[in-house]
């Protein structure tokens, strides 16, 4: 395709305020988000009060003990996560096959994208780097460059490789991949490799030094992770959107899974991707213009991000202290302080990352985002904040104070039940009630996905058919119940060492390929979720065998958490699931021409 001659000058947005009584960049009424907000409030707490009124009801029988109090105080800082997530995919399945076009009144700012606008704005394509495989990275960065050049507006788009790196070998084998990549576009002001010496702040860091370094050069930056990859005709759908409204300050897209040899991350990425349909869609329906930023995959616009979205360093030492480790949901908040929206683009495609290879690398980063998230207790008094954004600070606590909670709820229940045994009256129909209630709210996120594939005309077709839709489906839930119990305790006892000062996470490279597990590997790390389980089970089994059978979807996955992380780290479980067509994701069965780029470069 033709491209057009490249520009010379560089033409900034003009910045008007929005419309009275609308949003900044005047694509929603405020006064139609509040009344969302105040509905999905309204459902939220009139749903968690009934569940808390038959809790109490259930746990009152026979008198309050000191037991009956703190499972009743840790499911008020348990439930709320799960009450809004089966909100969120209530209104996001209600918006998909209940309206005509739900998209419209979540993405009001999408149309712009389809359009075929010439672009009039530069933005720098930015890869993060910190000790990764860096032939791994610089082929993931030209693909997407050559993605970009056949959209016929590649000449719109410079690169920048932004190095934290400090293993002198990984340096300086990033350096002769750069320099090689230089030489292949032909022209060397296009990409620019930098490695900074002092990693104050890691990636937020990074970036900031960029914005004061090159940001006067452009408009827009599309931060990507060394795992990253999106396709040109996305990027360029989202620069348009962000040319046609310039108060548009962060434009995340939906980032899904890229095909794995691993099980593990193949199983994962399976439930994820039509789990996240549903919830960002009903997410975004009330968030609005106070949406999410997950750091990478993102249009940013960067005079705003240079002058607002300083982050603070908290006091004290680590862990709570120092740079913020979460810093994308923080640049979000102040985005939106600045008079700028920040919204999410619920619609797949074009948008991938690749996730963790086994049940031990996948604990590694959900711990730093753990401490991140922690850490925004020091920001919840930040001024200016709108009431929206502050709750999402709150919100991204509670997401993981929540889990000890539940670990709290589940090492109490043999004392529930051991002073439970004398009472005759005991409401057995009401706790199993509420039990299959619960449970079925907590995989609501999952099941709105599978009605949404199934009532989607082609849906199941794009994962192989209905028998293996189906197939996969079964694995994947049995799959969260046992990830979700051995990932919960490990936060668990990283929170409880976190209190003590004893938690320490640090910022390097991360295993992106798959790779086996040994016993001793696995039992090093998970060798605390077996003696719990143990506790349990034995407890359990000697006074109420009939609850442990009851417990088994929240308890199993301790006693099975070391064979559970061994067998889904193995290549030949992932090579058998490749090869029945199992937990596939859409581009396991059609794979996007930017995705088998990368697959031919790698063989090569």
């Amino acid at each position: 395709m033709n491209q057009r001659p490249a520009p010379t000058t560089f033409r900034r947005a003009t910045q008007e305020a929005g419309p009275s009584g609308l949003t900044p960049a005047g694509l929603q009424a405020e006064a139609v988000l509040r009344r969302r907000r105040f509905l999905v409030l309204a459902l939220n707490l009139v749903t968690l009060a009934l569940l808390l009124a038959g809790l109490a009801r259930v746990l009152s029988a026979g008198g309050w003990s000191v037991a009956d109090v703190a499972i009743f105080v840790a499911f008020l800082f348990g439930a709320p996560w799960t009450v809004l997530g089966f909100w969120n995919a209530a209104i996001g399945f209600w918006l998909l096959h209940g309206k005509a076009d739900g998209l419209a009144e979540v993405a009001p700012f999408a149309g712009a994208g389809e359009q075929a606008t010439p672009l009039t704005m530069r933005t720098a394509v930015l890869m993060t780097l910190r000790n990764e495989d860096p032939a791994r990275a610089f082929r993931r960065l030209k693909v997407v460059k050559d993605s970009l050049d056949a959209t016929g507006e590649g000449v719109w788009f410079d690169y920048f490789v932004l190095s934290d790196t400090n293993d002198p070998v990984v340096a300086a084998a990033e350096e002769n991949l750069a320099e090689a990549l230089a030489r292949e576009i032909g022209e060397p002001a296009r990409l620019t490799y930098r490695r900074r010496d002092d990693n104050a702040g890691f990636k937020a860091g990074n970036l900031r030094d960029f914005c004061e370094h090159w940001g006067e050069r452009y408009e827009l930056m599309l931060p990507l992770d060394a795992d990253s990859v999106m396709a040109g005709e996305t990027i360029l759908g989202m620069a348009r959107m962000m040319q046609a409204h310039p108060k548009l300050g962060i434009l995340q897209s939906l980032v899904v899974g890229m095909p794995s040899r691993s099980a593990f991350a193949r199983i994962f990425q399976f439930g994820m991707r039509h789990g996240m349909r549903p919830y960002t869609m009903g997410s975004a329906w009330w968030g609005g213009d106070c949406g999410p930023f997950w750091g990478h995959n993102a249009l940013v616009r960067i005079a705003p991000f240079r002058e607002h979205c300083h982050l603070p360093v908290l006091p004290g030492g680590p862990p709570l202290g120092g740079a913020v480790m979460s810093h994308d949901q923080v640049e979000a908040t102040l985005m939106r302080r600045a008079g700028y929206e920040v919204r999410v683009l619920p619609v797949e495609g074009g948008s991938w990352e690749e996730n963790p290879p086994t049940m031990l690398d996948f604990a590694k980063r959900d711990l730093r985002w753990c401490l991140g998230n922690l850490q925004y207790l020091g920001l919840l008094d930040l001024p200016g904040l709108k009431p929206m954004s502050r709750f999402q600070l709150v919100w991204a606590i509670l997401m993981f104070l929540g889990l000890p909670a539940w670990t709290l709820m589940i090492a109490l229940l043999p004392l529930k039940v051991f002073e439970d045994r004398a009472i005759a009256d005991h409401p057995v129909v009401l706790a199993a009630g509420l039990y299959l209630l619960f449970l079925a709210m907590y995989l609501s996120p999952k099941l709105a996905g599978f009605a949404d594939i199934l009532l989607t005309q082609g849906g199941v077709e794009r994962y192989g058919g209905k028998a293996r839709f189906l197939v996969s489906a079964a694995i994947e839930l049995v799959f969260s119940f046992l990830q979700g119990a051995v990932s919960s305790f490990r936060t668990t006892l990283f929170m409880i060492g976190l209190a003590f000062g004893q938690a320490r996470i640090g910022w390097n490279g991360q295993a992106r390929d798959a790779h086996a597990l040994s016993f001793a590997t696995a039992f090093a790390g998970l060798w605390p979720h077996l003696l719990f389980g143990a506790y349990l089970f034995a407890t359990l089994g000697v006074m109420a065998p009939a609850v442990l059978v009851w417990s088994l979807p929240l308890t199993a996955g301790y006693v099975l958490a070391i064979p559970f992380a061994m067998l889904t780290a193995a290549p030949a479980c992932g090579a058998w699931l490749a090869r029945r067509g199992l937990c596939g994701i859409p581009e396991d069965f059609d794979l996007p021409p930017v995705l088998a780029a990368i697959r031919d470069a790698e063989a090569a």
